[in-house]
């Protein structure tokens, strides 16, 4: 791990392996108006979720590198499934500071929960991974039930967040988990806040759902205010960037557009890092 000198006029770093995580910029933006951020989205490879834990591990750290050396001055991996893959990994790896979606998740759901009866869902890899499994390992009063639901992402990344076959799938994933009298269900991918709607219908307004976003945001402006990072407002207008490994931008846009409202000042492809390269830096409209 290399030492350098960490501009508070740097960019934070974003990196999913998809539209998911732009959950979690969406929350730093409205949380930290002031910040730059520089998204970077794995959409040649996404989903994460099937894949070996091995592989994500490959992918995300190529992914990092490159973010880090672009100088970045934090690291948020705002996908569960390369935090559990790489979150030992990018602590000891990297000299900014990395925050992750598990940690901050967890301890919400730990302060939520009445009957100590929290339910987890998640990507097949975040899992079986048992990551979550070591945040909850310390409240032994606390019973934790989980569930893979590998179709969910690929739901959301065909923009199908409500409808009869959603609510079918929640219905079938959800059923072990309300049967077990949850009162609390972590949302353990940030792809599920898109599907809040058909979640809270199908385990009713008892379930508190705990997503990543906002906890996650939380520890961003917490870290950065500790390693005085934060950015001086009158540095003039942040910008924000996202790149993404995968030719088909104009999907990625239309998705960020659709289901979060925002675009970019400028997208296109990762050109640092390990990542493959797409061809074309298209501009985006950040028009409503």
């Amino acid at each position: 791990m290399s030492t350098r000198t960490i501009s508070a006029d740097a960019p934070i770093g974003v990196f999913d392996s998809g539209v998911g995580g732009l959950t979690v910029a969406r929350a730093i933006r409205d949380q930290l108006p002031n910040e730059s951020i520089l998204y970077a989205a794995d959409t040649a490879h996404t989903p994460y979720g099937p894949r070996p834990i091995a592989e994500v591990r490959e992918l995300a750290l190529g992914i990092l590198d490159g973010l880090v050396e672009s100088g970045v001055k934090m690291l948020v991996i705002a996908c569960n499934t390369a935090s559990a893959a790489v979150l030992r990994d990018a602590y000891e790896r990297y000299d900014v500071p990395v925050v992750e979606v598990i940690g901050p998740t967890a301890r919400s759901a730990l302060s939520i929960t009445r009957n100590g009866k929290i339910g987890l869902i998640g990507t097949t890899a975040t899992i079986e991974s048992g990551a979550y499994n070591e945040h909850f390992a310390a409240s032994p009063e606390v019973t934790l039930s989980s569930q893979a639901c590998p179709r969910f992402v690929e739901l959301v990344e065909a923009g199908q967040t409500s409808g009869p076959e959603t609510l079918r799938v929640a219905e079938q994933y959800l059923a072990p988990l309300i049967a077990n009298n949850i009162d609390t269900l972590v949302l353990g991918c940030t792809h599920y806040p898109f599907l809040r709607g058909a979640l809270r219908q199908v385990v009713g307004p008892g379930v508190a759902l705990v997503s990543s976003d906002i906890e996650t945001a939380n520890l961003v402006f917490e870290k950065l205010t500790e390693h005085h990072l934060l950015r001086d407002p009158k540095g003039g207008p942040p910008t924000i960037r996202y790149e993404t490994t995968g030719g088909d931008t104009s999907e990625f846009v239309r998705l960020a557009k659709r289901m979060l409202g925002i675009g970019g000042d400028s997208l296109g492809p990762i050109v640092h890092g390990t990542a493959p390269v797409v061809a074309q830096r298209p501009q985006v409209d950040d028009s409503p």
